[in-house]
């Protein structure tokens, strides 16, 4: 399965840092984040890579090239100065991405989800699957509620948060409109209706890095458990 790695954010919250560094490429564990990725796709099998860009896009691909020192085929999908969200942004990548249903991991989370075991339950057709993680404390209210494996509009009991990690299928982004910014909310939603999104609880590590204080701390983590 293809994978697509979004890195196209500005990193608004992330400032200073982002300011001459793009967001993926920020280190934590001695490593940039968009490296974690990196390294778990091509150990689980995965060879061909596309990662969308705007911010200081052109340092992405320098760090990276074309992916061979993970034994990956990088592919890039640059975009506008001001980016297009994530369902232009996916939708724009769609040339380099093919028929199939495909992997999409936001560049800015840091995850130990079993890759392969995700990813080898597909997704329905026309739609998604999302990896759903506990709500974290900087976002409480959470996204959804899960009923079974079908994703539902949170009802303020169980509810929990997208995870940023999904399988999709390319049909959900048909009638997006080109090179145009659009979230991908109102997909999801869309696709909630249609009963076509469906998701699974992880239970495991997952961080969103959103703003240095995290990313201090997660760098403190693993460079922790790399000293054991």
């Amino acid at each position: 399965m293809k994978a697509m790695i979004l890195s196209a954010g500005r990193g608004e919250r992330m400032r200073p840092l982002t300011d001459h560094t793009p967001k993926p490429l920020l280190e934590a564990g001695g490593k940039p984040l968009i490296v974690w990725h990196l390294e778990k796709l091509a150990a689980a099998g995965c060879r061909e890579v596309v990662i969308n860009h705007a911010h200081l896009g052109e340092k992405i691909e320098a760090a990276l090239g074309d992916g061979s020192t993970w034994g990956l085929s990088i592919a890039y999908s640059p975009e506008p100065p001001g980016a297009l969200e994530t369902a232009g942004g996916i939708a724009r990548a769609l040339p380099r991405l093919g028929d199939a249903p495909f992997l999409v991991v936001n560049g800015d989370v840091y995850c130990d989800v079993d890759f392969p075991a995700f990813t080898a339950r597909g997704c329905p057709p026309g739609g998604a699957r999302l990896l759903l993680v506990d709500n974290p404390a900087h976002h409480g209210g959470g996204d959804f509620s899960l009923s079974g494996e079908r994703i539902i509009p949170a009802n303020g009991e169980q509810t929990l948060t997208y995870a940023g990690i999904g399988v999709f299928s390319p049909a959900m982004f048909d009638h997006v409109p080109a090179d145009q910014p659009m979230k991908l909310r109102p997909l999801l939603d869309a696709a909630i209706a249609a009963g076509t999104l469906t998701g699974e609880r992880h239970a495991g590590r997952w961080v969103d890095v959103g703003t240095p204080q995290r990313l201090a701390e997660l760098d403190t983590e693993l460079r922790a458990a790399q000293a054991e």
